[in-house]
């Protein structure tokens, strides 16, 4: 099935987003992989990396530049064995009534992730709810954690309230860490990436970790955090990029679409024609410019200050970048698309490996405390 797989996105994408197809080789029976000789000689020391999404939605800018981008640059770093998963049942903590959606959203992900060049025989690619060791393990690791510390995590508040016009104030949402833990530790994940706001978060899952070696002995890895650069993409309105809070840009989105989304982006209050200098630093159009537009974001900024460039001029270069930067990736998506049953293959085929690392680990788990039988 692997095979299969691998031979199924390479097609799709001409190779164009899976690197070095030529240095293929079998190194497990039935598993092709893209890794040279001498990664594969490194990886056997690879430190273990996990990070995921929630499937609730099709990515956007602030995903591309803020996850996706480093998922692509630690799959190629062969001294790291990437883990990347599809977190649906983290999913039903905000969109518990909309599971009718979950299908869609989670094919469409894992679409995005191939276009964009995640291979899965490089990296183990896998959904959360097709290990259900994670579900019981989260049971035992929920028994053990103190409800205090639950309650103090910035997340939780932050959620409540940006998401105020929904019912969500419910147990998941409350013990999202403890499952955020379990995600982490059933893979041995040993590094997780985060940005600098959000070592607080892990550092919880650290706590339970260290509280659940303290009472049962060395059991399971304590995570640490891989620091990485997390530029804030601003939405439409100035705030965070989010899908939340419908200021987004997706990288699926088509040109017209792309362009109507920047045309409607605030911009610096004082600079209300052209002629008039404006103000770069506050401006979310030129934040997505520094991002977007390397080429030409010293003219940007410069011809800004002076008042030469118009912001009506300014979103239409930003809205060239963008149409451009992704043609290639909607161009990969579609004939990914268009491949029946290459989602859910890619699936099995990560929960086959992902599982019995899984097994193990609930089992050195239950044994620990002593419901080995």
């Amino acid at each position: 099935m692997r095979c299969a797989v691998s031979r199924w996105v390479a097609r799709a994408c001409d190779g164009r987003c899976l690197p070095d197809l030529d240095r293929a080789r079998v190194i497990i029976p039935g598993i092709v992989t893209s890794l040279a000789q001498s990664d594969l000689d490194s990886a056997a020391h690879a430190t273990r990396v996990l990070t995921g999404y929630r499937p609730t939605g099709p990515l956007h800018l602030g995903h591309w530049a803020g996850n996706v981008e480093n998922m692509l640059a630690l799959q190629a770093d062969p001294a790291r064995e990437c883990f990347f998963f599809i977190a649906d049942w983290h999913m039903l903590t905000t969109h518990y009534d909309r599971t009718d959606e979950l299908p869609g959203f989670v094919e469409g992900l894992v679409l995005d992730w191939l276009a964009a060049g995640i291979d899965p025989e490089r990296s183990v690619v896998y959904r959360q709810s097709d290990l259900p060791e994670v579900a019981e393990m989260a049971l035992l690791l929920g028994m053990i954690t103190p409800l205090g510390w639950l309650e103090r995590v910035p997340s939780f508040k932050e959620r409540l309230r940006d998401m105020d016009e929904r019912d969500i104030a419910n147990l998941g949402l409350l013990g999202y860490p403890v499952l955020q833990t379990v995600d982490i530790t059933i893979v041995g994940g040993e590094l997780v990436p985060v940005g600098e706001d959000q070592v607080a978060h892990l550092e919880l899952s650290r706590e339970i970790v260290r509280r659940f070696n303290r009472l049962y002995g060395d059991v399971l890895v304590e995570p640490q955090p891989l620091l990485s650069a997390t530029p804030l993409v601003p939405g439409s309105d100035g705030r965070k990029m989010s899908k939340s809070f419908d200021n987004a840009i997706g990288v699926r989105d088509d040109e017209d679409t792309i362009r109507a989304k920047v045309r409607s982006f605030v911009t610096d209050p004082q600079k209300v024609r052209r002629g008039d200098p404006g103000r770069p630093e506050i401006c979310p159009i030129f934040a997505l410019h520094e991002r977007f537009s390397p080429d030409d974001v010293d003219r940007v900024e410069a011809t800004c200050r002076t008042g030469e460039l118009g912001c009506v001029d300014c979103k239409t270069l930003l809205a060239d970048h963008l149409v451009s930067a992704f043609a290639p990736f909607r161009e990969r998506r579609a004939e990914l698309a268009a491949r029946p049953g290459l989602v859910a293959d890619v699936l099995a085929a990560g929960a086959e490996r992902a599982r019995p690392v899984a097994r193990a680990t609930l089992e050195a788990v239950r044994r620990a405390m002593h419901f080995d039988g």
